[in-house]
């Protein structure tokens, strides 16, 4: 049902990894992009990558951020799974 359809997925915890595992289920073409630091993969391994590939970059290395644009322009999906932290409470 989603054949043709490109996802870039950054590694993450929560519902994006299981969330973009059904994607890839029904069809979509879904890249993990995981972790890598000083030239080693630092992957999280997630239990729900099949079907999908994955790519490591370095996000903190100018290189790496150009690498996930390029990506990212080519794609129609982008799921990005950082969790912004809750407002601090009031004292």
């Amino acid at each position: 049902a989603l054949a043709g359809i490109k996802v870039i997925e950054l590694e993450g915890l929560g519902p994006a990894p299981l969330a973009c595992c059904v994607l890839a289920d029904f069809g979509a073409d879904v890249i993990t992009v995981v972790r890598a630091s000083g030239g080693k993969i630092r992957s999280q391994n997630d239990p729900v990558s099949r079907g999908k590939r994955s790519i490591a970059l370095d996000l903190k290395t100018q290189q790496g951020i150009d690498i996930l644009k390029k990506m990212v322009a080519g794609a129609d999906v982008f799921i990005e799974p950082v969790r912004h932290s809750p407002p601090p409470p009031f004292m």
